[in-house]
């Protein structure tokens, strides 16, 4: 039943050895998005007929094809044969000659292209707001931005759409979209994978990124994508290990108490606590370390030549015409108007000067474990600060790529308040091995395969609960997210008794009905599911749901009863009664 299948690597592939099709997997793709509704996710969405093609002469399954029907997007400042590249900026707008390296590379490993998506213009910007082609909504929260610059990219994956997209990361664009969408976010060594074909934002710090549900689904892309490309300058060559368990004798450095930030937020604070308590509980070493020279290096990043680098890329069009460039994005680059070539080469010495006392504060430690992100910011703190907030989520990221670091944005039990929890951690150049292998330390998956939401279709197993939705949650819907990120598993489709009434309750997004028993026994067959969840995620599920929702007993057509959503009869006043619909999908579709 592909509606609940996870559009993870190995859902997909244990699909695919069952007798599901490449072409069923492209329409469910293209059903998700239709549910989703997004209009500002894709700057270009493929015609589902050109998808269907690539499908269908994808062939046989192949050794040299290990990502046969594999659904993707990319970010749009990435090239793609004979598709617009835009970079978030209209004028731009050119059809590339051809596919970019790492393009090329997934098509020939039978990944299949479903879109490019939205993007803070010309990649500047950690937020998700700064494009002309709207903003993608977060897939955690809408009130809260989807974060930059590769929103739609992470937006897509956290949306269940497609099984991983790659983004680019220069200040935290592939790690702070993954943190505000509650997924993982890999940042490659700078080089290991080739810019050949990319849109540079800063030429000697970008990276492709790349994000996914898992741990090892991003890393497995890593090892398919990463090789040396003669033809880009910056390419590297470097291994790529296989990914295995981390050692419990390493030293992972965090931010003292002095210097860690979190500007007023006491719930991150408290958040990424659990998470170095976690990491502890591996018996890893924690060394706590003053971060001031790091975040001096940070702030460099839009000073100096580097403003220059971005500037190189659109001056063109800040000369000619300069409304063609969003205002808050020619604010940020323009600054390097005022500046020189001595300007730049004092820039040069500084950070050299800072990285030699980086060097020190970083010797004898394995890697950082940061948080990926200090606070959350709400499109409404936007609006009233463009740059403010921007500037701050930025606060453990900035750094990293000036000082050739690579890391891994991965997701950490949800927040007292429900939003998603993440923490970094980051690694020499070429350790991108060492830093996953502790970032799924944070995965509660058995170390030894890949994550799978495979199991006895229809029954609860040991150590799970069952628990019935008729809404948000259900296969495909806003929230599923909720249920699929804590491992929960599709066990069938069920109806009530017939002594139920169903409401569209008040409020959203997300819309969400209410399932309320009636006094007197008489009501409404409704449509529901019954997922299993691992009991030791029930109560981080529970935090998360608003009155007048709860949790309680409800009645089966079969006579059995489980436990699922139910809503408080005060819920009901203000509600519309779409009982006669039958089912939360069929009132969506008629409503």
């Amino acid at each position: 039943m592909l509606e609940t299948l996870p559009f993870t690597l190995s859902a997909l592939r244990d699909a695919y050895a069952t007798g599901t099709t490449p072409e069923e997997v492209v329409a469910e793709c293209y059903r998700r998005i239709d549910a989703v509704n997004d209009p500002a996710l894709f700057i270009h969405l493929r015609d589902q007929d050109d998808v269907l093609i690539d499908a269908r002469t994808l062939g046989v399954p192949a050794d040299n094809k290990p990502l046969w029907g594999i659904p993707y997007v990319i970010k749009d400042n990435i090239d793609v044969k004979g598709l617009p590249t835009t970079a978030a900026c209209p004028a731009f707008t050119r059809v590339a000659p051809a596919d970019a390296f790492v393009v090329a590379r997934l098509r020939a490993a039978g990944a299949l292209l479903v879109g490019k998506t939205n993007l803070d213009q010309f990649a500047t910007g950690l937020v998700g707001t700064r494009s002309p082609y709207g903003i993608p909504r977060n897939a955690v929260d809408p009130k809260l931005v989807p974060g930059g610059s590769s929103s739609g990219s992470a937006v897509a994956v956290a949306q269940g759409i497609v099984a991983f997209s790659l983004g680019t990361d220069t200040a935290g664009s592939g790690r702070v979209p993954a943190a505000l969408n509650n997924i993982v976010g890999l940042k490659p060594t700078i080089g290991l994978l080739s810019a050949s074909g990319m849109v540079p934002a800063c030429r000697t710090l970008d990276t492709i990124s790349i994000f996914a549900q898992t741990v090892g689904d991003a890393y497995e892309i890593l090892r398919h994508t990463a090789a040396y490309d003669p033809d880009d300058a910056y390419s590297r060559k470097g291994p790529v290990a296989n990914l295995s368990h981390a050692s419990s004798n390493l030293k992972i450095g965090i931010p003292d108490s002095k210097s860690i930030q979190f500007f007023g937020d006491q719930i991150q604070a408290a958040s990424f606590q659990n998470a170095v308590d976690h990491l502890s509980a591996q018996g890893v070493t924690i060394v706590p370390l003053d971060f001031t020279d790091l975040y001096d290096i940070a702030e460099m990043l839009y000073e100096g030549a580097w403003v220059a680098e971005r500037y190189s890329v659109i001056e063109p069009y800040l000369a000619q015409s300069p409304d063609a460039v969003l205002p808050v994005t020619r604010s940020i680059v323009a600054k390097a108007e005022e500046l020189n070539a001595v300007d730049a080469f004092r820039g040069f010495y500084r950070l050299q000067d800072l990285r030699r006392k980086a060097e020190t504060v970083l010797s004898g430690i394995d890697l950082l474990c940061v948080p990926t992100i200090p606070t959350f910011y709400t499109l409404e703190d936007l609006a009233a600060d463009p740059v403010g907030p921007n500037s701050r989520l930025g606060t453990y990221t900035n750094f990293v790529n000036l000082i050739d670091m690579c890391g891994i944005a991965v997701p950490t039990t949800a927040r007292s308040d429900g939003r998603p929890g993440s923490v970094t951690l980051l690694a020499p150049a070429f350790q991108d091995g060492l830093a996953a292998s502790v970032a799924r330390l944070f995965e509660a998956t058995d170390l030894e395969a890949q994550p799978s939401h495979a199991g006895v279709e229809g029954i609860v197993q040991h150590g799970e609960f069952a628990l019935a939705v008729c809404g948000a949650h259900m296969s495909g819907l806003p929230l599923n997210w909720q249920l699929t990120s804590l491992k929960g598993r599709f066990l069938r489709k069920a109806k009530t008794a017939a002594s139920y009434d169903f409401y569209a309750l008040a409020g959203g997004p997300p819309e969400r009905p209410g399932l309320v028993r009636c006094a007197n026994g008489s009501g409404s067959e409704i449509e529901i599911e019954i997922w299993a969840l691992p009991i030791e995620k029930v109560g981080q599920f529970l935090i998360n749901i608003p009155a007048p929702l709860a949790i309680g007993t409800v009645i089966l057509s079969t006579g059995e009863t489980v436990h699922g959503f139910v809503c408080e009869a005060i819920g009901a006043q203000n509600a519309t009664n779409i009982s006669d619909h039958g089912s939360w999908r069929h009132y969506l579709e008629t409503a």
